[in-house]
C-alpha cells in the first residue's frame, strides 16, 4: 500500500494538459463602455491638473520664471514685464481644470462612439476571435 505522499508524487509527474478556449467578442455593452471611459478620463483629468500644478511649482521654486522675466525684459526693452502675472498659479490651475473637463467630455463621447461602432461592425465581420488558455 502506498502513502499519500507517493500518490501526490505520481500525480505531479504527469504533464498537465493545457486547455485552450477560443471565444468571439460579439458585443460591447454601451453603458459599460461609457462608464469605463468616463472613469478613465476623470482619472486622467485629475492627473493632468496635478502634474500641471506641480510643474508650475517646480518652475517657480527653481526661479525659472525670474530668469525668463530677465531675458524677456532685455529682448522687449520693457521694465514692467512679468511672466508670473500671466502664468500665475490660479491661472494655470484654472486652465488645467477647464482642459481636463473638456477632455472628460470628449473622451467619454469617444468611448461611447467606439462601442457603438464596434457593435455595428460586428454584424458585418462576425466579431473578434480571442483565445484563452489555463496555466
Amino acid at each position: 500500500m502506498s502513502s499519500v505522499a507517493e500518490k501526490l508524487q505520481r500525480k505531479s509527474q504527469r504533464a498537465a494538459a493545457t486547455k485552450q478556449v477560443r471565444l468571439k467578442l460579439v458585443y460591447i455593452d454601451f453603458w459599460s463602455a461609457v462608464k469605463l471611459s468616463f472613469l478613465l478620463m476623470v482619472t486622467l483629468g485629475i492627473i493632468f491638473v496635478v502634474v500641471n500644478l506641480l510643474v508650475w511649482v517646480v518652475l517657480d521654486t527653481t526661479h525659472i520664471f525670474n530668469n525668463i522675466n530677465g531675458l524677456l525684459r532685455e529682448i522687449l526693452n520693457q521694465a514692467d514685464f512679468d511672466v508670473t502675472s500671466v502664468y500665475s498659479l490660479p491661472n494655470v490651475g484654472l486652465f488645467s481644470f477647464v482642459v481636463a473637463v473638456l477632455n472628460v467630455v470628449v473622451g467619454t463621447a469617444l468611448g461611447a462612439i467606439t462601442a457603438l461602432l464596434y457593435n455595428v461592425s460586428v454584424r458585418i465581420s462576425g466579431g473578434l476571435l480571442v483565445g484563452f488558455t489555463n496555466n
